[in-house]
């Protein structure tokens, strides 16, 4: 199993001087001379709006070539380009997460969320591994008390292979067992880190070396591993390329090898796409657009992320000599990455936390939201309590960091030099962990990029915004006012910002509260103008800004997205030129191989001690700029170049299009209405009129129309006051299904009401599937209630089985805990799930239901066809139900029959049935 290492998506941005030709004025000296007011908050304009949408047009104009024809975004246009990726058109997890959240602020300025849908599909199809990529039979094999063979991190290249030690304790996976019967998988839901998106590399999908995209892999090899000096490998490593062992051997030294797959999550992306998701979702519901499919991938997703809040080898916290036992491996931190792989054909799966914790990657915004939101708790036993942890223990590393001028320094490991080394005396602790300068990496520092300070602090901001809490106030103040006195703003309309920091001495060892730090320290390297960088600063300062009705900071953010504008502006979005003097390492960068060690690219490359970074790439050699930086290298200078990163046009639009959420008048005299859906039953008896709450914030309600059918006031709806009721007579004239009734006020955005139209008198016979039952047991009392279903997809096209969910309703005559089991099913028992739920109104037929899922793993239902489902349920003390009376119960069939008393749903869609 391979010892994951993963690098900074932004270790290797270069730094960027500029030229002044007038003296930098610091934002505070500009701030306090009057020169702002001009800019006051009242100002009205749809300015910042407009560049969103013009952005977010370059960006899907498809002649500008930032995404794939699969609908993949690049890592940027162009393909020259190393940081953490190494070509132009690989991908991250990162660029995909910054798709959500521009789709999201579309879907807020349009009421469109398709395009947040799409994202994740996009994301759901290609970032994250499937069931081919990832087999269940495979991953069912993993150990959850003997997780990983633990290998040692090295502190050069030279020293591996690190051998793997089967000897050496490791502690127990506490949260395997809950996730796998919460999802009935095995399988693994987060993002891999890095995609070939048009197989540049040539590995193709799980190595058929044509296909695209797939999923590789680049460090492997310690703390100083640069992007220059790592090896890219497929994750699904069958040997067919490298060596004799593929490229296992590189990395970890064993007796013998095995074919896997492998796997390893960046957990900031996965903690930004529920950032970016929880967005859509507020702004989806002021349109009265439904988008609950995608929340609950964002929700399952950050379920599978509390693996990035344990140890590496799950060992105690502060104590690293000993294996944990639960979750006293957990540091609660959103740690560099979490890993995890198997076998192809071997009977063995391992997965993997991380021990390294760097400020950069913490997300409060994100703890918050599956913390303290129902919607997005997760469905697990201790989801909801472990990620409330985090969010305290995030805010307490913030402060433990804090440095005395106000920027955050690195972080902390519980494993000191990747071998749970002991960490010199004197050295400050957090929680027992030893901060670390520079986590993670050191070529370059992880710390230096002023970047992390932008992106991390613009969800501590964020947060802040949401919630008022204290903590993450008194932490901005300090940090913004650190900001404000190094940002420069040039009279002549140029700006600068930090590009690079250095840091001296460490914090104080945290014992509960922050002390000032007086003895941690930061300066300025040098200054550039990293654009994407820029925009994440002036998006934290915005929300700051608001919450703390501080003009000031609003005044430095509005400058920077100006200035911003006005310089860097170009026919595909904005990019300012970046001298690389790093790409001399093209040609004089050598490759750390084995001595001995031979083997091949795809491409026949031939890798080998001695070999260059070039050497590997030789495909480099046909790129367009290839002759611009050979010409350099050549000529002894650093080549220039004006990127278009992905990642950092999101930001650029993103935080013009929050200006004009926050601070455009027109956004703020928009009308509110409560609720914002609703349901109606035709059922005659049970038929009732609507009540619709309103905020009108100075407007008047002009109409209501359903389409292009505007409603009769005083027939169709009553309007008393702020209060609205839609009449049960003009509902009953509806048909099934979603009535979206539109609110037209005198000024900003309508709102939509949506009313679910149903019947519950009628059975619901027509939505493409149809459900069969009997029951296994037909006493009238019996400590187990057995039924047996057939479900057909009557429908012309296939059905994911995933979207389908089959509810059995009783009573369970003594409440307690309650087990399901699958007994059979013809697509497998193992891809059936069951969870009880009890009725918020008990009926004297039914006060519980069991609903009968599927995984994913389940595959589809074709049209015409029908499996087979055995399901069994008891009561935690065996005591007998009774079942005479059950709604669903049928105490005469012996095979099966049609049934409206079980109810069938496609995408929570009433499908088959009439529900109790």
């Amino acid at each position: 199993m391979l010892s994951k290492s993963f690098r900074s998506k932004v270790a290797l941005f270069a730094a960027v001087s500029m030229v002044f030709t007038t003296p930098l004025k610091p934002m505070n000296t500009f701030a306090a001379t009057g020169e702002n007011d001009a800019y006051a908050a009242t100002e009205v304009t749809d300015t910042y709006k407009s560049r969103f949408m013009e952005m977010w047009n370059e960006l899907h104009d498809t002649s500008n070539g930032y995404f794939s024809k699969e609908g993949i975004p690049y890592h940027s246009v162009e393909t020259l380009i190393v940081e953490a990726p190494d070509y132009g058109h690989v991908t991250t997890s990162e660029a995909l997460s910054y798709y959500m959240w521009l789709e999201a602020m579309y879907g807020k300025f349009t009421g469109n969320f398709t395009n947040f849908e799409k994202a994740w599909d996009t994301t759901e199809t290609y970032m994250i591994p499937g069931a081919k990529d990832q087999p269940n039979t495979s991953m069912s094999k993993y150990n959850a008390s003997k997780p990983a063979t633990y290998a040692p991190e090295y502190d050069t290249m030279d020293e591996y292979p690190a051998k793997l030690d089967f000897n050496s304790p490791v502690g127990t996976d506490p949260i395997s067992s809950d996730l796998t019967s919460t999802y009935g998988t095995s399988m693994m839901y987060g993002m891999h880190w890095l995609l070939d998106v048009d197989n540049w590399y040539g590995y193709g999908v799980r190595e058929d070396g044509t296909s695209a995209p797939s999923f590789i892999n680049t460090f492997q090899r310690g703390r100083q591993e640069s992007t220059w000096e790592a090896i890219p490998q497929p994750c699904w490593d069958q040997m067919k390329y490298g060596g004799k062992n593929g490229y296992l051997d590189l990395f970890t030294g064993d007796k013998q090898y095995s074919a896997q797959f492998k796997y390893t999550d960046a957990s900031d992306a996965d903690a930004r796409a529920v950032q970016a998701t929880y967005w859509a979702n507020e702004w989806a519901k002021e349109y009265g657009v439904d988008i609950s499919n995608d929340v609950s991938k964002a929700t399952k997703m950050g379920d599978y992320l509390r693996y990035a809040m344990f140890d590496k080898y799950f060992k105690q916290i502060g104590n690293s000599s000993k294996a944990g036992t639960g979750y006293d491996s957990a540091h609660y931190l959103l740690s560099w990455y979490y890993a995890w792989g198997g076998g192809i054909t071997a009977d063995w799966a391992w997965k993997i936390g991380s021990s390294h914790n760097h400020f950069g990657y913490q997300n409060p915004m994100a703890a918050w939201i599956l913390s303290a939101n129902d919607e997005y708790k997760p469905a697990s036993k201790n989801g909801a309590s472990d990620w409330a942890t985090s969010l305290d223990r995030q805010l307490e590393f913030y402060q433990w960091l804090q440095s005395s001028e106000g920027a955050i320094a690195g972080g902390a490991t519980n494993s000191y030099n990747g071998r749970y080394d002991t960490a010199p005396a004197g050295t400050s602790t957090f929680y027992g962990m030893p901060y670390q300068e520079h986590p993670v990496y050191a070529d370059p520092g992880s710390n230096e990029w002023f970047g992390w300070q932008a992106w991390s602090m613009q969800r501590v901001a964020e947060y802040y915004y949401k919630t008022n809490d204290a903590r993450a106030k008194a932490i901005l103040d300090k940090w913004v006012s650190w900001v404000e006195s190094v940002v420069k703003l040039n009279e002549d309309g140029t700006f600068a910002v930090p590009s690079n920091l250095n840091w001296s001495g460490q914090p104080d060892t945290w014992t509960g509260s922050s002390t000032g730090n007086t003895n941690l320290h930061v300066s300025v390297r040098d200054y550039g103008t990293d654009l994407g960088a820029t925009a994440s600063l002036a998006n934290a300062l915005l929300y700051y800004s608001k919450a703390a009705n501080d003009d000031t900071s609003r005044v430095l953010a509005k400058e920077l997205l100006d200035r911003m504008w006005n310089l860097y502006r170009d026919d595909k979005g904005l990019s300012a030129p970046e001298a690389r003097a790093d790409y001399s390492r093209f040609f004089d960068q050598t490759l750390t191989v084995p001595k001995g060690w031979t083997g091949t690219m795809p491409n026949g490359d031939v890798l080998k001690e001695g070999a260059k970074f070039l050497d590997i790439r030789t495909k480099y050699l046909q790129d367009p700029d290839y002759t611009k930086v050979l010409a350099a290298y050549q000529n002894k200078t650093a080549p220039v170049f004006n990127y278009h990163r992905f990642w950092a046009q999101c930001d650029i639009a993103i935080a013009n299009g929050l200006y004009s959420v926050l601070y455009n008048t027109e956004v703020q005299n928009n009308s509110e209405i409560t609720p914002t859906t609703a349901t109606f039953d035709k059922s005659a008896e049970k038929q009732a009129d609507v009540s619709v709450t309103m905020k009108l914030n100075n407007n008047t309600l002009t109409q209501i129309k359903n389409g292009t059918d505007v409603l009769v006031a005083g027939t169709d709806y009553t309007v008393t006051d702020n209060n609205v009721v839609i009449s049960k007579d003009y509902l009953a004239k509806q048909e099934i299904g979603s009535v979206r009734l539109t609110f037209d006020f005198s000024e900003g955005v309508d709102r939509v009401l949506v009313v679910t139209v149903t019947d519950s008198s009628v059975p619901v016979l027509s939505g493409n599937i149809k459900v069969q039952m009997f029951n296994g047991s037909t006493a009238a009392s019996t400590n187990g209630i057995a039924p047996k279903f057939k479900i057909y997809n009557t429908g012309t096209s296939d059905i994911k089985l995933s979207d389908v969910k089959v509810r059995y309703y009783y009573t369970i005559d003594g409440d307690q805990g309650q087990n399901f089991w699958c007994d059979w099913a013809s697509i497998g028992s193992g891809n059936v799930t069951g969870a009880f739920t009890k009725l918020a109104t008990a009926k004297t037929s039914a006060d519980y239901y069991l609903e009968v899922g599927f995984t994913s793993a389940a595959g589809n239902l074709a049209a015409g066809q029908s499996i087979d489902v055995q399901v069994r349920i008891s009561k935690a003390d065996w005591s007998n139900y009774t079942q005479t009376g059950d709604y669903s119960f049928d105490g005469s069939s012996t095979n099966y029959v049609d049934t409206s008393k079980v109810t069938g749903y496609i995408s929570n869609i009433l499908a088959w049935g009439i529900e109790p």
